[in-house]
């Protein structure tokens, strides 16, 4: 199993990044973004079923970010717009294969990515 992030790196407040992961190995039902700020605890940010398409998101994020998939490549994208300082934070991608119910906290997903810095400079 293999959870591949890409994608961050360094762009100005008000600026857009799109991270992506790209999965295999496994079937999986649920996919997500978490977060980790410097100093902070891991943090859902968004997530996707695979099966029913339905998303859920961080309410400081809502309206600003948008997590979509592509089902050719197995990918699941983060789309991140109106960044602010504080979206700074190390972004893993998370996957799920033995739930299909989105799940706001680390224990409900089975595989991690290596995480990718996004950085919002002010």
């Amino acid at each position: 199993v293999q959870l591949q992030a890409s994608g961050g790196g360094l762009v100005q407040a008000g600026g857009s990044l799109r991270v992506s992961c790209a999965a295999s190995g496994r079937t999986f039902y649920v996919m997500g973004w978490f977060r980790q700020a410097p100093g902070k605890d891991r943090e859902f940010v968004a997530a996707l079923s695979l099966s029913t398409g339905s998303t859920v998101y961080l309410d400081s994020v809502k309206g600003r970010f948008t997590i979509s998939r592509d089902n050719a490549e197995n990918t699941v994208f983060l789309q991140m717009n109106s960044l602010k300082p504080e979206d700074t934070a190390i972004y893993y991608c998370a996957a799920a294969s033995s739930r299909t119910v989105i799940y706001r906290t680390s224990r409900g997903y089975d595989y991690w990515g290596q995480g990718t810095l996004v950085t919002v400079s002010s």
